[in-house]
């Protein structure tokens, strides 16, 4: 069985003088748990420089390389507006099977306890792939929430659209809307979302508008390549690190954070409605690097 990045860096570490290959290996295992060649290159380069931290200790050289992780990663907390007219819009982006229903019904689960159902709304934006307004419908239907929806095919603008204006006359405080993950060729897919983007602007405050990219913590350096795309597109505000559980993956929220400067708001740990939780750095970094 493959070991995990912090099974690595602690077998890498059981020695308190760390040699040049140890730091070869560190730079190895960092780069392969997807954290990235330059992040991981800059890191080690000053451990490297440095040798070791006061004491030496395993768990004292552990701590030093968290330490220089940590400003990449970034976090921001999501809210819903006070205001009780305030209506909070999350637009949910990614690539096809990247596990974007499921995204948004762990969302409204999480949300549900501090804001109700009855004041969520989704919308069915992804009119594009087959099945998908279906199945966010059997979601919304399970969890107990309304949903806005119209046929395949149809503009998925008209339908965030109509689902703004819903939200609005019936009180909603939140309102997630799901988006298509790939059209026929990247210039499609910026058109369309771009289109988009600029009906939720005309409608929302940008105070209250946030769009969530999810990324499969499980997919390397494509996670990478994916949120570059969708942030030329349309700006994105953070991820959501779905698939983060066992496999000791993740580390591509690090690579993203200090490419992009994109933050992580939550992360999914499994496929149950309440495997979410709020990212938390402290905790991301001790399950990834030990």
């Amino acid at each position: 069985m493959k070991k995990t990045l912090s099974e690595r860096i602690r077998a890498l570490f059981s020695s308190s003088t760390p040699s040049d290959e140890t730091f070869d290996e560190l730079e190895d295992a960092l780069i392969e748990g997807d954290v990235g060649v330059r992040l991981a290159t800059d890191i080690v380069e000053q451990m490297r420089n440095e040798k070791q931290p006061p004491g030496g200790t395993r768990e004292d050289i552990i701590e030093a390389l968290k330490k220089r992780l940590r400003p990449y990663a970034r976090q921001v907390e999501i809210t819903p507006a006070q205001a009780p007219d305030a209506l909070t819009f999350i637009l949910v982006l990614g690539v096809n099977g990247v596990g974007k229903t499921t995204t948004i019904a762990k969302l409204v689960h999480h949300f549900a306890e501090s804001i109700g159902r009855d004041r969520i709304l989704l919308c069915a934006g992804d009119t594009f792939r087959a099945a998908a307004v279906e199945q966010l419908a059997i979601h919304a239907e399970r969890l107990g929430v309304r949903i806005v929806k119209q046929e395949r095919g149809a503009d998925p603008g008209a339908v965030i659209y109509d689902a703004i204006e819903s939200g609005k006359s019936r009180g909603a405080r939140l309102l997630v809307a799901d988006t298509a993950g790939r059209m026929h060729n990247k210039a499609d897919l910026v058109a369309e979302l771009s289109k988009i983007d600029r009906i939720v602007r005309s409608k929302i405050d940008e105070s209250v508008y946030h769009r969530m990219l999810v990324v499969d913590a499980t997919t390397g350096q494509n996670g990478l390549r994916q949120a570059e795309v969708f942030h030329e597109a349309i700006g994105i505000d953070s991820i959501f690190l779905a698939k983060c559980d066992s496999s000791g993956k993740g580390g591509i929220a690090l690579a993203i954070s200090q490419q992009l400067e994109i933050p992580v708001s939550f992360i999914g740990t499994g496929e149950a409605y309440d495997a979410i939780e709020r990212f938390v750095p402290e905790t991301y970094l001790a399950g990834l690097i030990g």
